[in-house]
């Protein structure tokens, strides 16, 4: 893969390529509201397939999409996917700014899943279905979903049911054994950080969003919004990644 952000007349500068990484019950086409609006500034947009199986290995298969990105990027993730962002980013100096969106934000030991269970406020537990899958190696790992009929309520209030009927749908499940990995590195203690926090998050308490993104010193908004904030409030999220790609000279 080669991709080239998109090129402008001659001394105009170019414009950082945005990197988007979804996190767990959710997939690419979450940040479809995000991305028409980033397209129509400019910006050059790559929603990856975050692979959900472990974080290591997501991580590394994210890196790789970086690998095909030519100039700055600016990477951002949601839930889970900021978890992924933060050691995907580690030693790429191309990467410019990380944005986290109702996201995990973990320090080196720790996990999305004990980070979550810290603070109380996730309903999380409740409403998950696990469903057993086989391991490449051999044995057997567990997949988590939300319960379609609870999905509306637990990931995505703000959002009207017809579409939350189709996400449900489409949810991509994530291995219980990623949410438990800790992380080996992470990337925000060197590169500026942006952090989006949903005061109405049922999933990530937003009190562990804020105790994340304090302790990243990251530049953070409040957007009173449901956990999937990139499909209900699209415009702050653009807005906030749009901040994030402006804060740096390229």
């Amino acid at each position: 893969m080669n991709l080239k952000p998109v090129s402008h007349s001659a001394g105009t500068p170019v414009l950082p390529t945005i990197v988007l990484v979804h996190g767990a019950f959710a997939d690419s086409s979450s940040w479809n509201g995000v991305v028409e609006r980033l397209q129509r500034a400019g910006y050059p947009v790559i929603a990856a397939a975050n692979p959900l199986r472990g974080l290591a290995d997501d991580a590394a298969y994210v890196a790789s999409v970086l690998e095909g990105v030519q100039g700055p990027v600016v990477l951002a993730g949601h839930s889970y996917g900021g978890a992924v962002i933060s050691e995907a980013a580690v030693g790429r100096a191309q990467v410019k700014a990380l944005v986290y969106i109702a996201a995990f934000t973990p320090d080196e030991g720790e996990s999305a899943l004990e980070l979550s269970g810290r603070f109380p406020g996730s309903t999380l537990g409740a409403a998950l279905t696990p469903v057993p899958f086989p391991l490449p190696g051999g044995g057997t790992g567990t997949d988590l979903y939300i319960e379609p009929a609870k999905f509306h309520d637990q990931f995505a209030a703000d959002v009207p049911e017809q579409v939350t009927a189709l996400m449900a749908a489409t949810q991509r499940p994530v291995a219980a054994s990623a949410l438990e990995e800790k992380a080996n590195a992470v990337a925000w203690k060197t590169i500026p950080s942006f952090s989006l926090i949903a005061t109405e998050d049922n999933n990530i308490p937003p009190a562990a969003q804020q105790f994340m993104a304090q302790r990243a010193h990251a530049r953070t908004v409040e957007v009173k919004a449901s956990h999937a904030v990139a499909v209900s409030r699209p415009d702050a999220v653009a807005r906030l990644i749009e901040q994030a790609a402006q804060s740096f000279a390229h």
